[in-house]
């Protein structure tokens, strides 16, 4: 019988939660007091951006010791990140764009990924591989609202997690299109709430995310 981790880890990252929170993370010995508090506020899953040199060491620390999160981590723009990324525990990656070759290393992990688009030719190539779940990026910046409902046209089987510049006032309207799985929301776990140890506060923002349908 399979274990209900083993049953989330089957299922994609755009189904997972309305919001994965994007985090960047500076101390490692915030990552797991961290992932404990979304967890605590109902969310199970984690985008960890590769932004900081402390980011592999907190994926590590949080798959070994908070298993029950499902460990993404983001800002992936290598061959070499993603190898690490999985390495350190990922269960799914994100990247901001999408080259050849980027694709070529996210495909080799074995693992479920969202790749970053902006235009519709990021779409189109994503299509060519077979790839129909992606991430908008920078969303708001490349059109946001109305730049996914011009893509559901030509390209209805593509699922998108848009994540850049998305708040809680704007999530809901994202999260009513039919093309949007999820978004990305750096606002859940901010550097603020991290440095004071504000597990609480962070709890409390995860909490109200879990509404946003």
């Amino acid at each position: 019988m399979s274990t209900v981790t083993e049953r989330v880890a089957s299922v994609s990252p755009l189904d997972l939660a309305p919001v994965i929170p994007v985090v960047v993370i500076s101390d490692p010995d915030k990552a797991v007091p961290l992932a404990r508090a979304l967890l605590a506020g109902g969310v199970r899953v984690i985008e960890l951006t590769m932004r900081t040199p402390a980011a592999l060491e907190s994926a590590r620390l949080i798959a070994a010791e908070v298993p029950e999160m499902v460990l993404g981590v983001g800002t992936v723009i290598s061959t070499e990140q993603a190898e690490q990324a999985v390495g350190a525990g990922a269960r799914f990656l994100v990247s901001p764009g999408a080259t050849e070759r980027l694709l070529d290393g996210l495909i080799g992990t074995g693992v479920p990924f969202l790749a970053g688009t902006a235009s519709a030719t990021d779409v189109v190539r994503l299509l060519e591989r077979g790839i129909t779940e992606a991430k908008l990026f920078p969303a708001e910046v490349v059109g946001g609202i109305a730049m996914l409902k011009a893509l559901h046209g030509p390209f209805a089987q593509v699922r998108f997690c848009p994540t850049g510049g998305i708040s809680p006032a704007t999530a809901p309207s994202y999260l009513a299109l039919p093309n949007v799985g999820c978004v990305g929301g750096s606002w859940i776990a901010p550097p603020a709430l991290q440095e004071a140890g504000d597990w609480a506060g962070i709890t409390a923002l995860a909490r109200a995310t879990t509404s946003l349908v």
